[in-house]
């Protein structure tokens, strides 16, 4: 399946969501609350780079972006990503698979 280059302009609810629910997930970046966590400081870190999550639900945001409800282990709180913010650790691609060697297979170990 050839990849799909996603715009920000672009409407991304024409084409399917890119994770799945239960999917595990790395953050690609920090992330702060913006004022739509409650409980936390607007600027206040919410997910560190790389924390691993699990894709707990599917939503939209004004009818353009998937919106992934993600729930981080390490603190145990869920926080909605973009799907630029987000890895996947379950549908690597082979090449990518091939160059973690023997990681990949820890990568098992964390489900």
């Amino acid at each position: 399946m050839a990849d799909i280059v996603r715009d920000d302009d672009e409407v991304e609810l024409a084409l399917p969501p890119r994770f799945e629910i239960g999917e595990r997930v790395l953050a690609r970046s920090v992330v702060r609350n913006d004022g739509t966590f409650q409980g936390r400081d607007i600027g206040e870190v919410l997910v560190e780079r790389g924390e691993l999550g699990y894709v707990r639900s599917v939503g939209t945001f004004l009818q353009q972006y998937y919106i992934y409800a993600v729930e981080f282990v390490r603190h145990g709180h869920q926080v909605g990503m973009r799907a630029k913010e987000l890895c996947t650790l379950d549908r690597l691609p082979p090449e990518v698979l091939e160059q973690l060697g023997a990681d990949a297979e820890r990568l098992q170990d964390l489900r």
